[in-house]
């Protein structure tokens, strides 16, 4: 287990991470528009438009995800889980990321020693897992 000082700094690690996330989804609100065809956001950030489409003719893992947590940021959740799972989801936690970092502090949970408990090498094959299903989601829905 983690010292007590090195656990308190974890602990406001989360929480301006969580605030930083946040930052970040309200910036994505107020610079992009979501992309009608569901792909292509990220190019008004001056990125590249994704090669995976045109290469192999299926959408990379990541296809959609600026779209679709641009449109749950411009209050549209329904049209951004349709879009692509995944930036639904991660748009989700962002959103709730500082609200409950916020109340775990209020109600004096040490972050740092929460972060310590969690099973990160168990939580891994879910996750990839979840970000497959996402992915095959994404290639049927652009089919």
């Amino acid at each position: 287990m983690s010292s007590p000082a090195s656990s308190r700094a974890l602990h406001w690690i989360v929480v301006l991470a969580s605030a930083a996330c946040l930052v970040g989804l309200v910036a994505m609100r107020l610079v992009l528009t979501p992309d009608p065809d569901g792909i292509g956001t990220h190019e008004q950030l001056g990125l590249l438009p994704c090669s995976a489409p045109r290469w192999f003719g299926i959408p990379c893992p990541g296809c959609g995800v600026t779209t679709s947590v641009t449109w749950f940021v411009q209050g549209a959740p329904l049209r951004s889980l349709a879009v692509q799972p995944l930036g639904f989801s991660l748009a989700l936690a962002g959103s709730l990321a500082l609200p409950l970092a916020l109340l775990a502090t209020a109600r004096g949970v040490d972050l740092g020693e929460q972060m310590a408990r969690v099973p990160w090498r168990r939580l891994a094959l879910p996750a990839l897992a979840f970000i497959a299903l996402c992915w095959v989601y994404k290639i049927v829905a652009m089919a």
